[in-house]
């Protein structure tokens, strides 16, 4: 149980961890076009994320596959401008269904990438324990409940802006999803692969 402790607190610093912050601009990017009333929607985003983000560490960490770790660093932020891209389908569209397969797709393959880019530390954690799934769902639980806890502050921002300052919900999207784009193009310019 020690163990398994320790890998949800490895999962909630890794996701909450404001020098390494892709995971909390990814995943405000993702949550900035939803509001508490589609909190189940952006859950599933979330909870479809982690997986994805798992799977990868497995792959990794069993030897199935190994990326290249310079490749994967510029394209974590990739992944980051798109969503924030993505998010101007909001804007000019008031429902949610826009593309949301789509979004179930790009999420996915988002955390993949995520994933990988954690890939290298985490297998070199794993090198000496015999039981690898344990650590696996540890800290998939803590990425999860880190997650969850980025949701619910970007869906209390959207919240207090939306519905206590009354703001227009396209102005909000667009604004919140510029930002993050700003915040991105310096580490885009960072990890571009020479």
């Amino acid at each position: 149980m020690e163990e398994f402790l320790f890998y949800i607190k490895l999962g909630l610093n890794h996701v909450l961890d404001f020098g390494a912050y892709d995971h909390i601009l990814f995943l405000s990017a993702l949550t900035v076009p939803f509001t508490f009333r589609n909190w189940k929607r952006v859950l599933v985003l979330a909870t479809i994320f982690t997986v994805a983000h798992c799977t990868s560490l497995a792959l990794s960490v069993y030897d199935v596959v190994t990326m290249d770790i310079g490749l994967i660093e510029f394209l974590i932020p990739v992944t980051i401008l798109l969503t924030a891209l993505f998010n101007f389908a909001y804007v000019y569209k008031e429902s949610l269904n826009v593309g949301i397969f789509l979004h179930i797709l790009a999420t996915a393959f988002f955390g993949l990438i995520h994933g990988f880019g954690f890939s290298n530390y985490f297998k070199m954690l794993m090198a000496e324990e015999e039981d690898k799934i344990t650590p696996l769902l540890g800290f998939a639980t803590g990425i999860e409940l880190s997650q969850v806890t980025i949701i619910l502050i970007v869906l209390a921002i959207s919240y207090v802006i939306l519905e206590l300052l009354k703001a227009k919900r396209w102005i909000f999207i667009a604004i919140a999803s510029i930002l993050i784009i700003a915040i991105t193009i310096p580490l885009l310019i960072a990890t571009f692969p020479m």
